[in-house]
């Protein structure tokens, strides 16, 4: 499913936009989201309709994510897409996936990842992260589970991203997959204790209303461990009120976002 995920991930960079290929499959984006996320496998019907729209065969789209990136690369030009002249940054990200996996092993895993909400100011937004290394890179996803209001069904989001380490500061990149228009940054201090904890650091992204003003806030990541029970961790986020119990005390005055008097910048704590 992984290997599947990714591949579609993949064809899908070929296209303009996630929204054309829905629309050319007259597949709902919700559902197509589901897929590109592993959470389900296509019905045979729409398996076989991706694989004619793409151009390839079943056994293809299954398998290792390297293998197929390499089989597409020879076809690319059956979609109009010039391979032999590499995009501009290619070179760039590729040294930063080299060099920036280094040191980032023992901080694989999940977290519970807290801070005041950009989209509901006055209250606190608890999401889960979860690290993981795949094909020589460290990538993550996480996921967010709001409900608005008592007895309404929660909404989730889902963003996926990749995490490097630089100068002894991870560095956090993804967008959000179901609509595809935010592009956030975390940037946390790393611990250097035989256990890891708890990570403090920075988060910068665009508010999720109308006005989409970029916004920073302070961040703490608490570490739950490399094999968790993800239901019961997603159960622990969700928004709280600035006075809920759920969350405790030393997380809330870790992520206010007060600037100190002689402080000209927000800054992380720890």
């Amino acid at each position: 499913m992984d290997d599947f995920a990714a591949n579609l991930r993949l064809l899908c960079g070929y296209h303009r936009s996630i929204a054309e290929v829905c629309r050319r499959l007259e597949v709902n984006r919700p559902q197509f989201n589901r897929w590109l996320a592993g959470q389900y496998r296509p019905s045979r019907h729409h398996f076989r309709r991706i694989c004619d729209f793409f151009g390839v065969e079943e056994h293809e789209i299954l398998l290792p994510a390297a293998a197929f990136a390499d089989l597409v690369q020879v076809r690319a030009r059956q979609w109009g897409t010039a391979t032999d002249t590499p995009r501009p940054e290619a070179a760039h990200l590729a040294r930063l996936a080299h060099t920036g996996g280094d040191g980032m092993e023992r901080f694989l895993g999940s977290y519970l990842e807290t801070y005041l909400s950009m989209a509901y100011p006055g209250q606190i937004l608890r999401t889960l992260v979860t690290l993981t290394r795949r094909d020589g890179g460290v990538y993550y996803q996480r996921t967010e589970r709001v409900q608005e209001a008592p007895g309404q069904k929660p909404l989730h989001g889902l963003y996926l991203g990749v995490a490097h380490m630089l100068g002894d500061r991870i560095f956090l990149n993804d967008y959000e997959t179901l609509t595809g228009l935010e592009i956030t940054q975390t940037v946390l201090i790393p611990t250097f204790r035989n256990r890891v904890v708890r990570l403090h650091g920075l988060r910068l992204g665009g508010a999720g209303r109308w006005d989409r003003v970029p916004v920073c806030a302070r961040v703490v990541y608490d570490y739950l461990g490399r094999t968790i029970d993800t239901r019961r961790a997603l159960r622990l986020c969700g928004l709280f009120a600035m006075t809920s119990p759920a969350v405790p005390d030393d997380v809330r005055q870790a992520i206010g976002n007060e600037i100190p008097a002689g402080d000209w910048h927000l800054k992380a704590r720890g």
